[in-house]
């Protein structure tokens, strides 16, 4: 390159030379050279930032890896080697795909189905393993005591991973992934938002979103629906009227670009992105994702804007009592250290909009799909609810005492939990049980996997059996509680833990009131991980009104 440059330049100055022979070449001609010597001096820099930038790939994507690789073996742990830049993704993609190819029988062993990967590590390599997600080190842990140590101190030395370029876009900097004193501010409200008063306050605005499902679903009575579907709206409208006091027609919008936007992150978790590249060039995923977060970020400030201004004009006293009526006393707030930011409210805002309604439609499906499949289980929670209610208005009083329904809804989330994992990392240099784990280290903790061991839970793992929790979750297994974690453990469980079983809890009692609920002949059972753990082909039921087969 410098002597294409020099060839260049002395080329030129030769022909200045026999076309023009005055001071004011002369000077060309010297700028000329001048300039030369400057590209021959900007050709080494461009050089030096090559090796420099070469230097640090090689840093990043293989001296690290593999010194990791080495500490943890040489402690014994092992797992599927390292590939460079690409991690293990290559191997994990193709295992999924096997997997989602082959049919599956009507069977609640969905594990090497859902996480194939792990399943297929977990019995090469033991109870926790080494593995990579790109180039980040996992350490896949299925272990009840380590787990328990890791989700209980995870404020101190186990900090919340994060997150992936496409889930930023979801959650960005949430309840759900921030951390520090701003988590502790936020987890604050949260809990507020979410303690046993509210949730009966709550309780009527659920109440009215079921009913208006329900009057759909008469003019479908004995007919084929996909509930997948049906909750996934019922559950946008609650959250809405519940967190943000709107109606679902304003959060229409918001719910279905957050839907775009987990597909796309859907479809990238596995992918690698190219180091220096990704950088200045952006996929069309990548694109979209940034437009789609503008776009919720916008839709998010309309109902601020509209909640801000029933104050202003004297419509309402306050900002309200719900989630956002509690984010917009904060973000007014004078005192800096309690204040949000826009951005604060906005990102607060989209996790409950995702988390709320993601988490509760995957409950609510598959807990009625289990009612449909064990109809001696459905027989008596249709008992017990009408012993409560009979077929009057649901009240909070007589939805905590649903003790059969209870059952049903902690063995669903043991067989099929909403979210399949819970990720940290190694703030520093830490030991955990027997090992001395260095930092650039992620945990994941497969909730699915630890939830169908049986080890922890018998050689029935497999079977749908209430008694398990018949004295209570404490007493499900013979072993801790980090056993049974579908909404995690410890200072970074799920806020709205309550609000969820709730919220199904009131569904699946009004569904019962008045219906019977069999399988579809066109269902076919295939639950798959996309964030949360759907089905990958709906889920058909039929449903028979009680009161016309009276």
């Amino acid at each position: 390159m410098e002597r294409m440059f020099f060839v260049s330049f002395l080329c030129l100055r030769d022909d200045l030379d026999k076309e023009i022979k005055s001071d004011q070449s002369h000077r060309l001609r010297e700028e000329i050279i001048t300039m030369g010597k400057l590209l021959i001096l900007l050709t080494g820099s461009l050089r030096l930032y090559l090796i420099v930038a070469l230097l640090y790939v090689l840093y990043k994507y293989w001296r690290i890896p593999h010194r990791i690789q080495f500490i943890l073996n040489s402690q014994g742990t092992r797992g599927p080697p390292y590939e460079f830049i690409h991690g293990n993704k290559k191997a994990t993609i193709q295992m999924q795909r096997e997997a989602l190819s082959k049919p599956m029988d009507l069977t609640h062993e969905i594990f090497p189905r859902v996480m194939p990967h792990i399943h297929s590590w977990i019995n090469t390599y033991g109870k926790y393993y080494l593995a990579w997600v790109g180039v980040r080190a996992q350490l896949v842990i299925t272990e009840p005591e380590l787990i328990k140590e890791v989700l209980k101190n995870r404020e101190k030395v186990f900090p919340k991973k994060k997150v992936t370029y496409f889930l930023s876009k979801i959650l960005v900097d949430g309840l759900a992934t921030t951390k520090s004193e701003k988590w502790h501010r936020q987890r604050k409200l949260a809990n507020y938002a979410f303690h046993e008063e509210s949730l009966k306050n709550m309780t009527p605005a659920v109440v009215a979103s079921v009913e208006t499902m329900l009057e759909k679903w008469k003019r479908q009575e004995g007919k084929e629906i996909e509930v997948f579907q049906e909750f996934r709206l019922l559950t946008s409208e609650v959250i809405s009227r519940t967190a943000f006091g709107s109606s679902y027609l304003e959060g229409e919008k918001i719910f279905q670009m957050l839907m775009k936007l987990s597909i796309i992150t859907s479809r990238n978790i596995f992918k690698a992105r190219i180091p220096v590249i990704s950088k200045y060039w952006k996929s069309a995923d990548e694109i979209e994702s940034k437009k789609l977060a503008k776009a919720i970020h916008d839709s998010v400030m309309k109902v601020v804007k509209k909640r801000e201004e029933r104050v202003v004009t004297g419509e309402a006293d306050s900002f309200g009592h719900d989630f956002l009526g509690l984010l917009l006393n904060a973000y007014h707030d004078s005192d800096d250290k309690n204040g949000l930011s826009v951005q604060d409210l906005v990102d607060e805002c989209k996790t409950f909009y995702f988390a709320g309604q993601e988490k509760t439609n995957s409950l609510l499906a598959w807990t009625v799909l289990l009612l449909a499949m064990h109809t001696d289980w459905q027989e008596k929670a249709r008992t017990e609810v009408i012993e409560v209610f009979g077929d009057q208005n649901l009240h909070p009083e007589g939805i905590a005492k649903l003790k059969t329904i209870t059952m049903i809804i902690n063995e669903t989330l043991r067989l099929y939990p909403p979210v399949n994992g819970m990720a940290s990392e190694v703030g520093k240099e830490v030991q955990l049980g027997k090992l001395i784990l260095p930092t650039y280290i992620e945990f994941l903790i497969p909730n699915l996997a630890i939830h169908h061991k049986p080890e922890l839970w018998g050689v029935d793992v497999h079977l749908f059996k209430l008694e398990r929790f018949a004295e209570g979750i404490a007493k499900a297994t013979k072993h801790n509680a980090a056993a049974f974690i579908p909404f995690g453990l410890g200072p970074r469980s799920c806020v709205g833990m309550s609000f969820a079983i709730t919220e199904t809890k009131t569904a699946l009692s009004m569904i019962l009131q008045r219906y019977t609920i069999t399988l579809s002949p066109a269902y076919v059972h295939s639950p798959l991980a996309l964030l949360t753990l759907k089905p990958q082909h709906g889920i058909q039921l039929v449903f028979h009104s009680l009161h016309n087969d009276a």
